[in-house]
């Protein structure tokens, strides 16, 4: 048996790896069984499995027993449609890799997933290279994950529950069929690397700039035909790949706008003439949509707005190479913005105002990646 696979154990932990093994699943069960009862026996932890490309289309039922220590197991390149009940009973697993299966139906997870020690253990899940096309809802309680990998899947969306990933550093998403990006994806206050490429995503939402741990973006070969001017909020932003994207190559004064209404426009004279209030003094209905203003961009106006703007694209410029086409909300057309179109002054200060503001980012863009 040691010819056929490597058996390595190093001061007091142990990894077996038994990659590309010429045995058939039944003689491979019978060995691991073998092994699981000489582990019961030792004081050796064995803390590393590895059985990739093995031809495996179920778990094997061994792992029940025997490698209760067992902190990695690696089962990717097979042929698995389900990661059976034996994967509960491995308590202390941080580490699972199960790529390049054929993961993907209701049952691809083990019942009671989320209520196992896993949910408390488990740091890194790699399930990329499978056909899940959502992800699992017990996948969404797994809280300490740190690391979940699920490209090349057949993901039509990011569900909102994962906010509940609280733990999570990275998420790779790339090569999937992810159309939007929830807001709720801001509510990660630790992730750090965010590969979300080859998909169909048209847009960004500004809520991403509250992830201030973000270092890398990827977000190449999608449907992006603009960004949010938040984004250059991202402060330890050090990676930005944009390539493949549609981003319009001139700039666009589009201005779209409705009337705001009799309730805004009272909101708006209480906000700018800081007329005073307690909540006394109002319902809590319109103290609540008061806290919804927001602020003009343009520092000429000192404006505010709720639900009525004017959306533009405003361009600016990332690294004295890139300019990059940023989606600006202005309180209304007449508002005298740097970016509006009224006259070729205008047009002029916003070139040099986008280049004021781009400038207090580019030293925190080590790569703007668009070509």
């Amino acid at each position: 048996m040691e010819e056929a696979g490597a058996a390595v154990a190093t001061a007091g932990e142990a990894e077996l790896n038994w990659s590309r093994l010429s045995l058939s699943p039944e003689t491979l069960e019978s060995e691991l069984e073998a092994r699981g009862d000489e582990r019961r026996g030792s004081r050796e932890a064995l803390l590393r499995l590895l059985l990739p490309h093995n031809r495996l289309v179920s778990l094997p039922r061994a792992l029940g027993s025997g490698f209760q220590h067992l902190q990695l197991l690696d089962v990717s390149g097979n042929a698995l449609t389900t990661l059976g009940p034996e994967l509960l009973a491995l308590h202390g697993l941080r580490t699972l890799l199960a790529k390049n299966n054929r993961l993907g139906g209701p049952s691809a997870l083990p019942k009671g997933l989320a209520q196992s020690p896993l949910c408390r253990s488990l740091q890194v899940l790699n399930l990329s290279g499978n056909s899940f096309q959502e992800m699992p809802a017990s996948l969404l309680e797994l809280r300490a994950l740190q690391t979940l990998s699920m490209g090349g899947n057949q993901l039509q969306s990011i569900p909102a529950e994962i906010e509940n990933l609280r733990s999570l550093e990275c998420l790779y998403l790339g090569g999937n069929f992810i159309k939007e990006i929830p807001p709720e994806l801001a509510n990660l206050p630790s992730l750090t690397y965010l590969v979300l490429c080859d998909n169909k995503i048209q847009s960004v939402p500004p809520q991403l700039s509250q992830l201030h741990s973000l270092r890398s973006l990827s977000l190449h070969n999608n449907l992006l035909t603009y960004l949010p001017r938040e984004i250059l909020n991202l402060i330890h932003l050090e990676e930005l790949s944009l390539r493949g994207n549609p981003l319009v190559v001139r700039f666009v004064r589009d201005l779209t706008y409705d009337p705001p209404t009799l309730l805004e426009l009272a909101a708006r004279t209480i906000k700018i003439r800081n007329i005073s209030y307690t909540p006394y003094d109002l319902p809590g209905n319109l103290l609540r949509y008061l806290g919804l203003a927001s602020n003009c961009p343009n520092p000429k106006c000192g404006g505010v707005y709720f639900d009525c703007c004017v959306r533009q694209i405003k361009f600016v410029d990332f690294c004295g190479k890139y300019r990059l086409p940023l989606m600006h909300y202005l309180c209304s057309p007449e508002c005298s913005s740097p970016c509006s179109s009224a006259s070729h002054s205008s047009t002029s200060q916003s070139e040099s105002d986008s280049e004021d503001e781009a400038s207090v980012a580019a030293h925190r863009m080590q790569k703007v990646l668009l070509g």
